[in-house]
Order: structure tokens, then C-alpha cells, then sequence
């Protein structure tokens, strides 16, 4: 609880399935959180869809109970940020809601096409196949979890819905626009998604959008010629929005964030303003994000960026990923026949056991032979693959709960090895990381902490704020409402004293044999697929 006199701000996060808002002190202190879920539309296989308006109102929610969870005087809040995953909100200009669904219809209930879709697979082949100048700045290819190749669908396969459009956002920067009624956007998320170039005098390739087919992307979208640093203020809540929120006017709004980068900012706050090389941060959940920060720029293959300002201004971001790993694990659970035995919460009760088991170094001795490749979603980083799909080498017709061990196991290691395949092209671009700064759902479980650390060969550090990336978006609202003279004083000001988990020394020999046969079934996945398009028809 804290006395009714004091400011606070509030970070809100908003995930794959649920929103959270947290209140905070200008030290960083969390006072209240509150949590509350989304709805998700799939109407089929890789469409993934969500109701915008349904999301504002979890927020509002979430935000009232943060609150009253707090003892902070509503009266008292001085500024707010939203995070939010890189979804596309669609709009007409004057504000209406337009359907995204691929079968059209009377309802514009599902006007958010969720970051995992892939419809847009062959939109973003089309893109990488261009040879732009920004895809130097994606890594070398265009991921269909960004916003361009989703735009360029909606025009071709709901050009219905296109004709309607007046206002597309990223998550993020609609929730501030439903804040403030103001259509401004954050570096962060035109920099990450919508191929901004914000390091430029020109920030958009105006050439490029009109190439695949955008020529008129900024009369259907509405986005500004140039975004706002993250933390800066957009402007004070209107009447209408403070009231949603259980707020005043006096709320600032901030420029938000991507939820991974929010993470980013709230695990390597302290660190902003140092040579930070030699850290990353993982932000692991329903997917991964890799981050390191780097002064200079640093063009490095299949791994997002270099991108200017996007999670702090005066650093190069490079961001890699994964596309399935919390996720994976869900997948894996829910397909075996033994996933009762372990209860209602049954990551729980197997992360519980395994981390006994490789505790007791008795991960040598389990399921030597089941081998994993995660990619069931794709490849995010480092082989940018949208088509590449999972493997698992070593079944057989064990049904047991022993077998969903070993398997859980055996994708869990796979995992954590698609982080190490990161780190490593990182590091062959001039990273020298041995610290890995984990946040997200995979902190709180210890079973996949050590195992990240073990894995990769890497410290592990936590925060000691309970909720990073809350704190990271905390942040931003900090400076938006100058409580801190800017966004890195804010960060170093507010962030959580870390702690360490180094790794096991003994656990090397075998993790470097397992990630070995990672590396050899990738090349093998790749031979198999260039014998199917080689084969005579």
C-alpha cells in the first residue's frame, strides 16, 4: 500500500491471451497488478484473429483493478504506457471497426489480425524477393508476423475491407490512440513492423511500399510521416477514456512499446548508458524474443534490425526469435495421451520433476536418443523460415507418463538450443554474450531457468521486479510524465536488482553433444526438403 499523496504510473501489458496492468512508484516499485483475459478467433488453420474492442475493455478492467489493488489514489496517477503484441488493428478513418476474417461477412467483430497469423506467407516471400533496401534491415527477409505483407493481403484477398480502411495500428499504438484520440505511433512499432527506417532523414521507402502494392498505404492507414520515441508524451487521457479507465485527465499518455521490447527495457534498464555486448534478453512466453543492444549498428543474417531507438533511443536493437515455445510445450502436452497424469497444472508437475531429475544430473541418462527441432511454427531466427517445421527423431509407441517426460524434455532442450543457434550468429557478428536476462512466463518456472542456463552456457539473471516487462512499460509512462528527465534515466532509475544462476559445468559435455544433433537435423530437414523439389514428378 503507499500513501494516497503519491504519483504513480501505470505499465499495461498486453499479451496473446490476456491483459495485464500494473501500478507502479517513480523508483519502480509494483503496488497492485490485476490481470484479464482476451478473446481469440481462429477461423482456420494459421487465421488468428481478435476483437479490438474486447481488448480495450480487458484493459479498463485490468487498469481499475490494478488500482484498487494498489491503495494508490486514482487522482494520483500520473501517466500510463501500453505494451502490447505487434497485432494489426484495423479501422475506417472515422473510427468504425472493420472485419478481418477471410470469409467476409456481415460482422466486423474480428478487426485485429493477431501477430502468429500466417496468412500472409506468400505476401512476405514477395517482399523478401524484391531485394529492398529495409529488408538490410530485417535481417535479410520479411517475417509474415509483420504488418506490411498483412496489409498487402487484406487489399488482395478483402479488398472489401481495404476500400473501409482509414486507420491501421499496431496494438500498441491503437490503445494510445483509444487514449488519447490522438493518431500518433511509436518508433518502436513502425521500426519493428511496418519497415520504418528510423535512423534516416527519409524514414519511409515510399518506392518500396508502392512496389508491393501499397501505393496508397498512408491514405488507407493513416500512419504519421515520422513516430515518437518511446516514453515520449502523447498527450493527457480524454474525458471519455479516463472514465473507461477509473482515471483522470491529468493521466499522461506515453508512447508505448512492442510487448518482447518492453521486456527488453525492463530487464536491461540498469545496464542502459554501458557497454551491454555481453547481454541479452530473453523474453519467453507464448513465443520468444532475443535482444541485445549494441552503440553501433550490426546487419546480421535471419536476425531482426539493426533497429534504431526501439527499445531505447541512441541503441541498435537486434532481435531474434522464436515463433513456438511456450506455445510448443502447451502442444506437446495437450497431444499425449499421459498429460492427466500430471494434474491440472501440469507444466507445474513435469517442470517440477525434470528439474529435480537434471538437478541430479541425471540429464545425461534422460531420453538420449529423443531429439527435437521446434520449429512447428516456423523459424523466427536464424534461418528466417517461415515454412520450416518441427521434428522429433526417436519415437515409439510408449504412451506412458514417462514418455511425455522425456518428450517434454527433449523440446524443452530443443528450445533452449534454438536460443544458443541465436547467440551464436550474435556472436559471430561481434556480441560476446554470456549473460542471459530472462523474463516472461519461463522465469517463473525453474526447470526451464536452469535449463537455459545449462543449455546456452550462460548466467541467467531475473529481475527482482516480479513483473519486467510491466516494469519496462512502467517506464515509458515514468518519462512520458517527467518523472524522470527521459527514458534511460527512467530505466536505470526504476529497475530491479538482479539475480544470478550461473551454469552448470557439468552439464556442458552433454548439452554440446545434444546441440550438435540439433545443428545435424537441421541440415538433415534441409536435405530432405531439397529431395522433394529435386524428385521427377
Amino acid at each position: 500500500m503507499t500513501s494516497e499523496a503519491a504519483e504513480t504510473v501505470i505499465g499495461v501489458d498486453v499479451g496473446s491471451t490476456s491483459v495485464r496492468a500494473g501500478v507502479f512508484t517513480p523508483d519502480g516499485r509494483l503496488l497492485g497488478r490485476a490481470v484479464r483475459p482476451i478473446a481469440t478467433h481462429r477461423p482456420q488453420a494459421d487465421f488468428v484473429e481478435q476483437d479490438s474492442a474486447n481488448i480495450w475493455q480487458a484493459v479498463c478492467a485490468a487498469v481499475r483493478d490494478a488500482v484498487a489493488s494498489s491503495g494508490a489514489a486514482a487522482d494520483r496517477v500520473v501517466g500510463i504506457a501500453y505494451d502490447a503484441t505487434c497485432s494489426l488493428v484495423l479501422r475506417q478513418a472515422d473510427g468504425g471497426k472493420i472485419g478481418v476474417s477471410p470469409d467476409g461477412g456481415a460482422s466486423d467483430q474480428w478487426d485485429t489480425i493477431v501477430w502468429m497469423d500466417h496468412r500472409a506467407i506468400a505476401e512476405a516471400e514477395e517482399c523478401s524477393a524484391t531485394g529492398a533496401e529495409v529488408l538490410r534491415f530485417l535481417g535479410g527477409r520479411m517475417s509474415p508476423e509483420m504488418e506490411i505483407p498483412k496489409l498487402m493481403w487484406l487489399k488482395r484477398h478483402r479488398p472489401d475491407a481495404w476500400a473501409r480502411c482509414g486507420l491501421a495500428f499496431d496494438l500498441a499504438d491503437f490503445l494510445s490512440w483509444m487514449s488519447t484520440g490522438r493518431n500518433e505511433r511509436s518508433v518502436c512499432t513502425l521500426t519493428c513492423k511496418w519497415t520504418y527506417l528510423a535512423h534516416a532523414e527519409q524514414p519511409w521507402d515510399r518506392a518500396f511500399l508502392a512496389q508491393v502494392g501499397l501505393d496508397d498505404f498512408f491514405e488507407r492507414t493513416g500512419v504519421p510521416g515520422r513516430a515518437l520515441p518511446i516514453g515520449h508524451p502523447i498527450g493527457p487521457l480524454t474525458a471519455q477514456a479516463a472514465d473507461a479507465l477509473g482515471l483522470t485527465t491529468r493521466c499522461v499518455v506515453a508512447a508505448g512499446l512492442i510487448d518482447a521490447h518492453a521486456g527488453a527495457l525492463g530487464t536491461l534498464g540498469a545496464h542502459v548508458g554501458e557497454s551491454i555486448d555481453n547481454r541479452i534478453a530473453l523474453i519467453a512466453g507464448t513465443s520468444s524474443c532475443n535482444m541485445g543492444l549494441t552503440a553501433a549498428p550490426r546487419f546480421i543474417p535471419g536476425v531482426w534490425g539493426p533497429y534504431y531507438g526501439a527499445v531505447c533511443d541512441g541503441f541498435h536493437l537486434s532481435e531474434g526469435g522464436q515463433s513456438a515455445t511456450g506455445a510448443l510445450l502447451d502442444h506437446i502436452v495437450e497431444s499425449h495421451p499421459a498429460r492427466a497424469s500430471f494434474g491440472s497444472k501440469p507444466h507445474d508437475a513435469i517442470g517440477a520433476t525434470l528439474h529435480a531429475r537434471i538437478t541430479q544430473a541425471e540429464g545425461e541418462a534422460l531420453a538420449p536418443r529423443l531429439h527435437v527441432l521446434p520449429d512447428f511454427h516456423g523459424n523466427r531466427s536464424p534461418l528466417a523460415d517461415p515454412n520450416a517445421v518441427g521434428v522429433i527423431s526417436g519415437l515409439t509407441l510408449d504412451r506412458s507418463a514417462e514418455s511425455l517426460l522425456e518428450l517434454y524434455w527433449a523440446t524443452a532442450a530443443a528450445i533452449a538450443y534454438g536460443v544458443r543457434h541465436i547467440i551464436d550468429r550474435m556472436n559471430e557478428a561481434g556480441y560476446a554474450i554470456d549473460t542471459i536476462h530472462l523474463s516472461g512466463g519461463h522465469a517463473a518456472n525453474p526447470f526451464l531457468v536452469k535449463l537455459y542456463a545449462d543449455a546456452c552456457g550462460c548466467a541467467i539473471a531475473r529481475s527482482g521486479c516480479a513483473e519486467p516487462v510491466l516494469l519496462g512499460t512502467a517506464t515509458a509512462a515514468a518519462a512520458g510524465a517527467g518523472l524522470h528527465p527521459g527514458l534511460a534515466q527512467a530505466a536505470r532509475a526504476m529497475a530491479g536488482a538482479d539475480t544470478l544462476l550461473h551454469p552448470a559445468p557439468q552439464a556442458r559435455a552433454m548439452h554440446d553433444r545434444r546441440y550438435a544433433v540439433f545443428l545435424a537435423m537441421h541440415r538433415q530437414r534441409s536435405e530432405l526438403d531439397q529431395l522433394l523439389v529435386s524428385a521427377p514428378a
